[in-house]
């Protein structure tokens, strides 16, 4: 054995998993490995490049960055980098710079894998062993997207510029002239600051210019009272999700009640790309449906770049849900354009996924129509029906597809007033049969989209009281969601479609995500919670006690992670000029994620089997 192979091999010997191989395993490495030497302050790996080797110190210090810059560890001696790539898709994922002169060992990919593969201990110490390995894979994620770990409060570069409601609009226009600002928060008085309204440019230039307004007139004609607002400790994406949702340029934020400051649209540039922004904006320019047809390619791109910059499902899914609503919307107001006013007042509503702001680029559409209980059929549901079908039809048109089972406004059933959605819902969790429990499952997750949509709110919080008192109708949903199981045999390996054009795949949504959400709902039933997200109602029930803590999480990053291989694998079949699916086939992943894809659907498993104890009285 030549000297440089007997020196690479003692070293080896010394070090965590290198030590747990058998000795031919060591010896056979130990001829594959190629040195390399780094000056101090050379660039080693940068994110996002090919990665080929598996990198070893031999000696020397290297900092391992996030792709935010911030530092993420510093190794010396016998640390390993790079894995995580080598796992994933072939492409740094953090950064790395010798600190001081280093050397470092080179084990080519095919070796690694071999390794991976071949022994456990080997994997288990890569992966990060038992229980946490899947939370590492959904970390990988998360850790290198600034959208989820910066707050709102840094986005604040000065005090808010105000003035009390007393104030007039010429006084706001010089005021925000003098400030060099856009927009100008309107408070009760000086004495008592809370916030009442926001003028904005847009505001002065349509409410005042455009109006022929006096400037005398006082702030309180002109400015915007429906306020949106953002606490300054919420998270930079949760701010970004509320622009696309309400379609706003400037978002007040608050501390304690009070007003802290304002960001713009401007502010949000440096941590996300504007692009889904623009989608939405654009939506409210269009004036016909060929119009939001064009938009089609710009909602994939939006989809395919959020995922290729590693934000979470969390999220993709809101993201694609606002653009959902924000189609809707628009759809509502071209309709009520052709159709005149509505007769009576109505709230148009989403159903699943898009309530849940969990949705994706494959999907069809489930909505329903609140209408006001002065509604007449007779006289006003012509109107309602029309309304109605140019909605569904102008949603299909723009890749959302008809309801298979029909739960779209155009249904008579589920065109109905306010005082009949209560006795369904009422009807529903007291008489629970399989038609109803169904039925629960789908319309339990709502969300107004225009219209009166505090009518949903109202909703949502009778079904969340009424639910948490009938133990019955919790178990009943208990077992209901039970019928979708997760894909694993006796001996833990994937049972796959064995026929038809899906033939050797799985389908992520109906034997993963789906019955994930099933399980949660559930407790959050029971938890009393009228959130809507998975991962909301996942936070009330640990919160309530109806999960576990320690169980929770678990269940949280098995949502996680199966969403985004599911994700991942639309988004990589709208890059290949494919049609976007939910069945993946576990030969096209990595070793990693099917080892990763199995803990969760294990997770999946335990959690449905907790639901078999935790909900018995829904048996017989």
């Amino acid at each position: 054995m030549e000297a440089e192979h007997t020196e690479i091999l003692e070293f080896l010997r010394r070090f965590e998993p290198w030590s747990r191989l058998p000795e031919e395993a060591i010896a056979g490495i130990a001829s594959k490995i190629e040195v390399r030497y780094f000056k101090a302050g050379s660039v080693i790996l940068s994110f996002g490049e090919p990665i080929r080797d598996l990198h070893l110190i031999r000696s020397g210090v290297v900092e391992i960055y996030r792709r935010t810059g911030d530092l993420y560890n510093r190794l010396s001696e016998g640390d390993m980098f790079g894995q995580l790539g080598l796992l994933m898709n072939g492409r740094v994922r953090f950064p790395a710079t010798a600190v001081e002169d280093t050397l470092v060992y080179f084990l080519p990919e095919p070796e690694f894998t071999a390794l991976f593969q071949g022994y456990d201990a080997f994997a288990d110490y890569v992966e990060v062993e038992d229980r946490t390995r899947l939370h590492q894979a959904v970390s990988l994620h998360q850790d290198a997207n600034r959208l989820m770990t910066s707050r709102v409060r840094k986005l604040i570069s000065r005090p808010p510029v105000s003035l009390p409601a007393s104030a007039t609009v010429g006084e706001a226009a010089v005021t925000m002239t003098e400030q060099s600002v856009s927009s100008l928060l309107v408070v009760r008085s000086e004495a008592a600051p809370g916030l009442s309204g926001i003028l904005t440019d847009r505001d002065l230039r349509t409410r005042v210019i455009a109006a022929g307004l006096s400037y005398d007139a006082p702030l309180t004609e002109v400015m915007s009272d429906r306020l949106i607002t953002v606490d300054a400790n919420q998270f930079v994406f949760e701010a970004m999700l509320l622009m696309l949702r309400h379609n706003i340029h400037h978002l007040p934020v608050l501390s304690r009640g009070q007003p802290e400051g304002v960001i713009a649209l401007s502010d949000i540039v440096q941590y996300e790309s504007q692009n889904s922004l623009f989608v939405v904006g654009r939506i409210f320019r269009c004036q016909t449906l060929e119009e939001l047809q064009q938009l089609t390619p710009d909602v994939h791109s939006c989809f395919i770049r959020m995922v290729n910059e590693d934000a979470n499902s969390h999220m993709i899914g809101s993201a694609m849900a606002v653009i959902g609503r924000s189609f809707k919307q628009r759809l509502l107001e071209l309709a009520e354009e052709s159709l005149g006013p509505p007769p009576v007042p109505y709230c148009f509503l989403a159903l699943g996924s898009m309530a849940r702001d969990e949705q994706l680029i494959v999907t069809d559409q489930d909505n329903a129509l609140i209408l006001d209980d002065s509604f007449d059929p007779a006289l006003h549901d012509d109107y309602f029906r029309k309304l109605a079908a140019f909605v569904s039809d102008g949603l299909a048109t723009l890749g959302y597809t008809y309801c298979t089972g029909g739960i779209m406004a155009t249904n008579d059933r589920w065109r109905q007033p306010m005082k009949v959605w209560r006795s369904y819902f009422s009807e529903w969790i007291e008489l629970p049969t399989p038609e109803g429990l169904l039925n629960s499952s789908i319309f339990f997750d709502l969300d107004g989209v225009a219209g009166q949509v505090a009518w949903a709110e109202e909703l949502n919080a009778f079904v969340a009281a009424k639910s948490a008192r009938s133990e019955r109708f919790l178990g009943c949903m208990a077992r209901n969601a039970l019928n979708r199981t997760p894909p694993l045999g006796f001996f833990k390996n994937f049972v796959l479609e064995r026929d038809g054009e899906h033939k050797n795949s799985i389908n992520l949504k109906r034997r993963g995500t789906a019955p994930l959400s099933d399980l949660i709902r559930v407790h959050a039933l029971a938890a009393g919670s009228t959130a809507q997200n998975s991962f909301d109602r996942l936070n009330d029930a640990i919160t309530a006690g109806v999960v576990a803590r320690d169980t929770g999480p678990e269940i949280r990053d098995a949502l996680e992670f199966i969403s985004m291989v599911r994700i991942r694998h639309q988004a990589a079949r709208l890059e290949n000029g494919e049609t976007p699916d939910n069945n993946v086939r576990p030969d096209d992943l990595t070793h990693f994620e099917r080892r990763s894809l199995k803990d969760a659907f294990q997770v999946l498993s335990n959690g449905q089997n907790y639901l078999k104890f935790r909900y018995q009285s829904g048996r017989g």
